[in-house]
């Protein structure tokens, strides 16, 4: 037999392993980033207890929060501040986490808590029920804005999945028809009647003024359940992004996920709604934030989202405490002047992209 020279097989790259390094890679800094953005948010959290309308050292505050100091100071803390700040901590997730749900469901990168009509049906009952109920006390309010902003998501959905399905495009188009029309009956009601509109209007413009230990207790649960829903569906969510036809082949219940998502918005945001009244661009700007970040993965978009947008309005109420010193510009008002550069900012530098 004759020698024949075999010629060794090229060497092959391994494509594989550079693949899986830049992922850990990518991830390591996005866990880095999660962190930093924790810390921002135990930072927001101390000036939120530690600045209002009377003047309070920051190492009092530290005694009171950690030390067991007793004393005025201490009184006001306990009982004012601490639940103004954990109240909007919720708020902020709750808007948040609900506008990045949103988002993901409908795939517009527009949307926001306030397109499905969720905040106008909280808005709807609430007014409904001070002029024709009498009801003037916030825990009276949670319980309809909750029904309210439930009926007005079950209607949305039927008128949406009338003829073919509730596609993105169906429920966005739904949304905001159901949106119009509660706006105008609110507007109605109000105008007719004077008291009403007084007492609606200081619950309209979106507070954290009134906020107690009882909002805290009434509000807390929804908010709880309907945030573990939607991190609960972050791979759902990732599915639905390439497509109906791709995530169905994929395995994914679209129809599923959505009514789940749907039930956890309404949750979300008919518990913050009832709380403090409607607060515009938190949900609509905080989502775009974070895939800035993180890019269009939910599975870290959402926790993104969940440590930004309280950041975000304690950042507004504070900001609202300072600028309105003695008194206090509302929440409400202040995270438009905020929210809204903001959002324009990341649209010049960045093409909003397709969901």
């Amino acid at each position: 037999m004759s020698n024949v020279a075999v010629a060794e097989p090229p060497k092959t790259k391994r494509p594989k392993t550079k693949t899986r390094q830049g992922l850990a890679t990518k991830a390591q800094w996005r866990l880095l980033g999660l962190l930093i953005g924790l810390a921002v948010l135990a930072l927001v959290l101390i000036a939120s207890i530690a600045i209002g309308a009377r003047a309070i050292p920051l190492g009092t505050t530290l005694d009171a929060l950690f030390g067991g100091l007793r004393g005025r100071d201490a009184e006001i803390i306990r009982t004012l501040r601490i639940p103004r700040t954990l109240l909007g901590a919720e708020v902020g997730i709750a808007l948040g986490v609900a506008g990045a749900l949103m988002q993901a469901l409908t795939r517009n990168p527009l949307a926001d808590p306030g397109i499905l009509g969720v905040t106008a049906g909280a808005s709807a009952a609430v007014v409904t029920a001070i002029a024709f109920i009498g009801l003037s006390s916030l825990a009276g309010y949670v319980w309809f804005a909750l029904a309210g902003a439930a009926v007005a998501m079950i209607v949305v959905y039927a008128l949406a999945n009338r003829g073919g399905g509730a596609s993105p495009v169906r429920l966005a188009l739904a949304g905001t028809a159901v949106t119009f029309a509660l706006t105008a009956y609110v507007s109605g009601v109000a105008l007719l009647d004077t008291a009403t509109f007084d007492q609606f209007r200081f619950w309209a413009v979106g507070s954290l003024g009134a906020a107690s230990y009882g909002t805290l207790s009434q509000v807390t649960p929804f908010l709880l359940v309907g945030v573990l829903l939607a991190l609960a569906l972050v791979r759902p969510l990732n599915a639905i992004a390439l497509g109906e036809d791709a995530s169905r082949a994929l395995g994914a219940r679209v129809e599923l996920t959505r009514g789940v998502g749907t039930v956890a918005i309404t949750l979300m945001c008919g518990a913050a709604t009832a709380a403090v009244g409607p607060i515009a661009f938190v949900g609509l700007t905080v989502p775009h934030i974070a895939r800035a970040i993180t890019g269009p993965d939910q599975r870290w978009v959402l926790p993104y989202s969940l440590v930004i947008s309280p950041a975000l309005l304690l950042a507004a109420d504070v900001a609202g405490r300072w600028l309105g010193s003695p008194g206090e510009l509302q929440v409400g008002i202040v995270t438009p002047l905020i929210g809204a550069p903001l959002f324009i900012m990341l649209v010049r530098r960045r093409r909003i992209p397709q969901l």
